[in-house]
């Protein structure tokens, strides 16, 4: 037994790990945090849309980007759409 390691190597180890990735043990704050307000100004929706759909809005990104417009993303292309749709030209069933 005189012979053992005195300390613990892979566990100094998975002790560093353990608190690099999950830290150390949380502290109670004596205040209350109050919870961040939700912004009002846009709410996060959910569509389904063909994966034809998803591929063309991806390649009008794409091309957008390519144009210099680098903030492009899907949502602004579906608000753009959104401000120039007619839908007097909207066929029934589409």
């Amino acid at each position: 037994m005189s012979k053992l390691i005195e300390h613990d190597p892979i566990g100094e180890a998975e002790a560093i790990l353990r608190e690099q990735f999950y830290g150390r043990g949380r502290r109670l704050s004596p205040e209350p945090v109050a919870p961040k307000e939700k912004p009002t100004h846009y709410k996060i929706v959910c569509i389904s849309l063909y994966n034809e759909d998803i591929a063309r809005l991806e390649e009008l990104v794409a091309e957008l980007k390519r144009r210099g417009h680098t903030k492009a993303n899907k949502s602004a292309v579906i608000r753009f759409a959104l401000d120039s749709v007619d839908i007097s030209k909207m066929p029934k069933g589409y």
